[in-house]
């Protein structure tokens, strides 16, 4: 819709099956939080993944979301020639303060289904991270609340352990 002109390519939307969504605007926190995650993430990660930042993510003709972060096996092109699709994703993550429950209620069943292996969402309101794993068509299987003082990694690098601490202290 952008190359068509319907929208300009910096507005703030993505498809959300069939709909196109408006994007809340991104605070100071939560962008902050997104550029530390990146910078952790390729520091640690390396040429493993590539890391994507605010993309677009092909879930089926109906959605394609634009996650905050999301770790993707590498190739070589670097998706030059398509969006990656959840078959090339270890990783998805949500950052939200003001989306919290859109990112639970909307955004994370779309993930799940798509089969998405992996969700996290780093709530910037409460101080946690949730780790969603085991993608169904119903939703993902598994729920796991990590605060501060918690480690965790990804399920795909189990080398990469994050100590939330650091994740949920930015900026502090």
């Amino acid at each position: 819709m952008a190359a068509a002109g319907v929208f300009a390519e910096d507005d703030r939307v993505e498809l959300l099956e069939g709909e196109v969504v408006e994007m809340t605007p991104i605070g100071s926190q939560h962008a902050g939080t997104v550029k530390w995650l990146n910078g952790w993430f390729q520091k640690h990660a390396g040429e493993r993944v590539v890391v994507a930042v605010q993309d677009p993510l092909s879930l089926d003709p109906l959605s394609e979301p634009q996650p905050d972060l999301v770790l993707l096996r590498p190739r070589t092109d670097f998706y030059v020639r398509s969006h990656p699709t959840a078959l090339d994703v270890y990783l998805v993550v949500e950052v939200c303060d003001t989306s919290c429950e859109h990112d639970r209620m909307v955004k994370a069943p779309l993930y799940s289904r798509a089969g998405v292996p992996e969700l996290w969402i780093v709530d910037l309101t409460q101080k946690v991270l949730e780790a969603h794993t085991e993608p169904s068509a119903r939703g993902y299987r598994q729920r796991r609340v990590v605060e501060s003082g918690e480690r965790l990694a990804p399920h795909a690098l189990p080398d990469l352990i994050l100590e939330v601490a650091e994740l949920l202290e930015v900026g502090r």
